[in-house]
């Protein structure tokens, strides 16, 4: 099983040294992807921005764009800046799409939020017609051409039946989430991600890849819960107290346990999120995985 890191990005305390500082960290540590992603009513650095930066100071790992919101976005301007990303990372880009979860986010942008699971099929749809070179509104292509034949892949991040039985239709896997790592609900996902690929005739698996909030180091506890009340706040504060207050991806014997049972349930690559900006937090996950 692969093993990722992905920017702090939600934490506070990211700037030029600190992203620089775990990009040339996670480059260098027992990891197969850097990643970022999207959302706009918060304090985080914006998504795109954050993995060309991860691009351009990485030589080795994924850059992994998780996730993009594409009912937000034009699919052209879309796929011109993914195209770009690969392009600046050489070949070492992929992408997860999905509706997001927070309407707040389609309101500040002034996006529709209604028809967003159709609108994000014929994104995916366009983006790879566009990365083969089809034309524009104006006949001509969208450049550039992508390093990798055919576009980046193109993961889904909906975890529901339906999203699933949808994404079977076109992804090259799935990329959820389990707050607490809970591998027994990251199984019940692959399964029916395993599923839906074979209802829809598809020959090759799906690539299965899930997500986990962590923290190591003084006060871990502390850390993560804080870390998770400020990022769910969004859903009400007793949500967030709820799910924070059941967190325990704070030692580092539990870590290892954790990717020990995903590894067991055939997860492709685990995506580890801190919950800290500061780069010491990496020494001691890395610590971790390399044990």
């Amino acid at each position: 099983m692969d093993i990722g890191v992905a920017l702090p990005q939600m934490a506070r305390g990211l700037n030029r040294d600190t992203v620089t500082a775990w990009c040339k960290g996670i480059d260098d540590g027992p990891y197969s992807s850097v990643s970022a992603g999207e959302r706009i009513t918060f304090h985080n650095l914006e998504g795109i921005t954050l993995c060309t930066a991860a691009a351009m100071l990485t030589e080795r790992v994924r850059v992994f764009f998780n996730l993009a919101v594409a009912p937000w976005h034009a699919p052209a301007m879309l796929a011109k800046q993914l195209a770009s990303l690969d392009v600046l990372s050489d070949g070492r880009v992929d992408v997860a799409v999905g509706v997001g979860g927070r309407q707040q986010d389609y309101d500040a942008l002034g996006a529709a939020f209604d028809r967003r699971h159709s609108r994000l099929d014929s994104a995916v749809v366009e983006l790879r017609r566009l990365w083969a070179g089809g034309a524009a509104a104006d006949g001509n292509p969208i450049g550039p051409t992508p390093v990798q034949a055919g576009g980046p892949p193109i993961l889904c991040s909906g975890m529901g039946p339906k999203s699933l039985k949808r994404a079977a239709q076109w992804a090259d896997g799935i990329s959820g989430f389990s707050l607490g790592g809970d591998a027994d609900e990251s199984a019940r996902q692959f399964r029916i991600a395993e599923q839906a690929w074979l209802d829809a005739g598809r020959t090759e698996r799906p690539r299965l890849t899930t997500g986990v909030f962590v923290a190591l180091g003084d006060e871990a506890e502390t850390t993560l819960k804080n870390f998770a009340l400020q990022y769910l706040d969004v859903f009400g504060s007793d949500v967030a107290r709820m799910v924070a207050d059941s967190l325990t991806m704070h030692s580092a014997q539990r870590v290892r346990d954790t990717i020990d049972a995903m590894a067991a349930i055939g997860c492709d690559e685990l995506i580890l999120v801190p919950a800290s900006a500061d780069p010491a937090m990496l020494d001691l996950i890395t610590a971790v995985v390399d044990a």
